[in-house]
């Protein structure tokens, strides 16, 4: 399994990459952001373009991640800008069709990889056409804003309902490598981190984003050292993901069907709370 930690700061960038974290994610998004998830406990980020090459030189190992803006009149602008601060793969957010991802591939031309970020209905419906596009390297699957698209309660529920087992079979028949969402620490979380990895390890995935658990909204590497230890959960992380690649058939269905139940609880309990105010 491969991590993608989110920040801007070269400090951090530096220390997570040395602790084994394999892409540095900075998130440029922005348009539209504040208005879909504004009022719910999202993280928004505000990094800046400058700080991509300021991340590059730091690291060794990790590559360099950048979401950009969903595409916009500056959009051309926005790609040369990230390209020229030496991103090693542009995210693509809240494209709607094949077209959309079929334009940004031509424009980046083959100099990053491209990874389409589906997170609205339309990708998900077009899916099957776009891990066919030559300029697409992978995908992620992203829960947050396809959750609040589809109007239910709690993302992991596209877990749940089949809707991320269905694209996932997609990816790996096209054989694009993809990754979903992502994964608080092992013990923590709504549904523990245990058992988000387990359906990972089950559908093929091959990275998630480490989720605010794993660095506490730190600002500084003295912040996050001290609020958490990173070494040790990734270790948590890689060895709990080994064990899931050992089960049998039997010990997949039953964590399949306890990470299930677990998330649907989740979702009954926050439709409880919301018919209740």
């Amino acid at each position: 399994m491969k991590y993608l930690f989110i920040t801007d700061c070269p400090e951090i960038a530096k220390y997570v990459d040395q602790c084994g974290v394999d892409r540095i994610f900075i998130d440029l998004e922005l348009l539209g952001k504040v208005e879909r998830q504004g009022n719910r406990d999202t993280v928004i980020s505000h990094h800046r373009v400058e700080s991509i090459s300021r991340v590059k030189e730091v690291v060794h190992q990790a590559e360099v991640l950048v979401r950009v803006n969903p595409l916009n009149p500056d959009s051309a602008d926005e790609i040369e800008q990230v390209l020229d601060q030496g991103a090693d793969a542009l995210m693509l957010p809240m494209f709607r069709s094949v077209e959309e991802v079929e334009w940004f591939c031509d424009r980046v031309n083959s100099r990053a990889q491209v990874v389409p970020l589906v997170e609205t209905l339309g990708a998900m419906q077009q899916l099957e056409l776009i891990v066919q596009l030559p300029g697409v390297s992978q995908v992620h699957i992203g829960l947050n804003d396809l959750h609040l698209e589809l109007e239910l309660g709690f993302m992991f529920e596209l877990m749940s309902n089949g809707m991320v087992e269905e694209m996932s079979a997609i990816c790996r028949n096209a054989q694009i490598p993809f990754g979903i969402g992502g994964i608080s620490t092992m013990d923590t979380g709504l549904v523990s981190g245990r058992l988000v990895l387990s359906e990972h390890a089950r559908l093929g995935s091959e990275w998630v984003i480490l989720s605010r658990s794993f660095h506490q909204l730190a600002y500084s590497l003295q912040e996050l050292q001290e609020k958490v230890d990173l070494p040790l959960e990734l270790e948590k992380v890689n060895q709990h993901f080994a064990e899931q690649l050992k089960r049998s058939k039997f010990e997949i269905e039953q964590d399949k069907q306890t990470l299930y139940h677990a998330i649907n609880q989740v979702a009954r309990n926050d439709l409880s709370e919301r018919n209740a105010s």
